[in-house]
């Protein structure tokens, strides 16, 4: 435990370096992102009164270690589109993006394992290959564009599913469910999570493919274990431990595919907010997002390290 706090602790203090250090490297202007269409009426002793009270006018270095002792204490700063604190934005948003991630993954770590055990149980048949071509297709289809035909389709043409947001316009806050939220995450979740299967389930097919021709396999043949019988008595646990482990290292890549998805379904999470940001230039919120989305990445890879400590008695016994 310690030392995956100290692996998580080197983590962020690089992540955070070295997105500061590319920030202060960028044409964003902060005080322009602040003041916005008035920065014309705004004088050069104005603006340097600005940077004086933003800290900007200091060397990087300095810049950087004042945000990390801010940040200590609690304080992520204030956002400069918002004019909120950034705390306050990131638990606004956070919720809508958790159900969002949270639906694509297990949508996706579900059909994947299912198809990929189907496609490696009749490996060779035309239904493996109607699988596997499913998938490959999928690999290279841009989610952006997977994202507009099913608004196109489910929400223009068919009216199921609302065309963009997280909940219904004219409803405050207090007054959405969880049900609304889940209702309008469904066609962003479907987005990530179609896409998302390939990957899970091209993996589970290659192991479940290897195991089934182990010789201990061969022997459960030979005592009369056949079909699906089989796979679950002997096949399921062996090949469950890749699966978990791939499936639980995509939280990087769904986080990333949010940011695309919510873009297409004007989605307000986490990932249209460092959109925003990064291209309004708010220096304080995508630094906070993006400590965020390492802190995410990081608690996939520990959290498929503990199931596999669960999952396999070798490990629980000490064994190398």
């Amino acid at each position: 435990m310690i030392k995956k706090l100290l692996r998580l602790l080197t983590l962020l203090v690089a992540v955070s370096f070295l997105t500061f250090l590319l920030i202060s490297l960028s044409p964003i202007d902060p005080v322009r992102a602040y003041i916005g269409a008035d920065m014309l009426l705004v004088s050069q002793e104005q603006r340097g009164m600005i940077e004086a009270y933003w800290g900007l006018d200091q060397p990087i270095i300095n810049q950087y270690f004042q945000w990390v002792a801010s940040l200590v204490t609690g304080d992520f700063g204030t956002s400069l589109i918002h004019r909120a604190p950034v705390i306050d934005v990131i638990m606004d948003r956070f919720l809508s993006s958790i159900i969002l991630i949270a639906l694509a993954w297990l949508a996706s770590g579900l059909f994947g394992i299912v198809l990929g055990s189907i496609a490696a149980m009749k490996k060779g048949s035309w239904l493996d290959h109607v699988i596997k071509g499913y998938c490959y297709v999928l690999l290279s289809t841009p989610g952006f564009w997977l994202g507009l035909l099913l608004l196109m389709v489910f929400s223009v043409w068919l009216g199921i599913f609302p065309t963009g947001l997280s909940a219904p316009i004219g409803v405050t806050a207090t007054e959405v469910t969880f049900i609304d939220l889940v209702y309008y995450a469904i066609l962003p979740a479907a987005t990530l999570s179609i896409i998302g299967v390939a990957n899970v389930c091209l993996h589970t097919r290659e192991k479940l493919v290897e195991v089934l021709n182990t010789p201990y396999i061969l022997q459960a043949r030979a005592n009369g274990y056949t079909g699906y019988k089989l796979f679950f008595r002997h096949g399921l646990r062996n090949m469950i431990l890749p699966a978990i482990s791939v499936h639980f290292a995509s939280f990087g890549e769904l986080f990333g595919g949010a940011i695309l998805a919510e873009q297409v379904f004007s989605y307000p999470g986490l990932g249209e907010a460092i959109v925003e940001a990064g291209l309004n230039g708010d220096v304080p919120l995508f630094l906070a997002i993006v400590l965020i989305s390492a802190c995410f990445v990081f608690a996939g890879s520990w959290i498929a390290d503990t199931l596999y400590y669960m999952l396999d008695p070798r490990l629980r016994k000490g064994g190398s």
